[in-house]
């Protein structure tokens, strides 16, 4: 007689901005960029709060999002792009990532858990960030590169955004075979009503320092409510 053994390891997924992060990272590029006197300051900030305004309410245009904030990459190698990055990475996301937030990854990790980021913000931007978080594991809006490294302003595939997450993700699990039921438990983290729908099919939804509609949705759910702020 045989038995089917169970999944044992649990997924966790993180989306990043406002959630590990006590900020936005694509919302800090362009502010680096402008201190640094690459970008004209009041143009972008003007646009920037407009989409992230957008963002907040759950009705961001991505596609004109992206042909805006890609726009500057375009100006730049990729080694003039990896100098600029380091020093925003010291200058301005290290100091919006909180303790609670560390302990929280150091948790799932001393578990064994899968641990994926899951972001609406480019690969660029957050591939370091990941690093310095020490997620292996990164989903995030591809962007098409040239023969010659430099990126086009162009993206790949399907943006993990809204229910792109969940596009994205399995995607990511079909890779290696696996399906959500691949895990005991699956988790996600996040602070935004854009993330509800994959906040609706994982097994354990968090909700971290949320925005009004996702706390509420969250209170009448029953999901925890959480805080990562220090």
């Amino acid at each position: 007689m045989t038995t089917t053994q169970l999944p044992s390891r649990n997924l966790a997924l993180f989306d990043l901005d406002n959630t590990l992060l006590a900020g936005d990272s694509d919302f800090e590029w362009p502010r680096f960029l402008i201190k640094r006197g690459i970008l004209e300051q009041q143009y972008y900030d003007e646009r920037n709060n407009q989409f992230y305004q957008q963002y907040q309410q759950g009705c961001l245009d991505m596609a004109e999002y992206l042909a805006f904030t890609l726009t500057p990459l375009k100006r730049f190698s990729r080694q003039e792009l990896d100098a600029l990055h380091a020093d925003y990475l010291q200058e301005h996301i290290k100091p919006i990532i909180t303790r609670k937030a560390r302990e929280l990854l150091a948790h799932h990790a001393a578990q064994g858990d899968e641990m994926i980021i899951i972001t609406a913000t480019n690969h660029f931007i957050t591939a370091p960030i990941a690093r310095e978080l020490g997620v292996a594991n990164l989903i995030a809006i591809d962007l098409e590169e040239g023969a010659d490294g430099r990126f086009t302003g162009n993206i790949i595939g399907v943006p993990s955004f809204q229910a792109g997450k969940i596009t994205r993700l399995e995607q990511w699990l079909a890779a290696r075979q696996q399906t959500l039921q691949s895990y005991a438990h699956s988790y996600f983290y996040s602070d935004s009503r854009n993330d509800l729908p994959l906040l609706s099919l994982v097994s354990h939804p968090v909700a971290v320092d949320p925005d009004a509609m996702l706390r509420e949705h969250a209170q009448a759910q029953g999901w925890p409510v959480i805080s990562l702020r220090d």
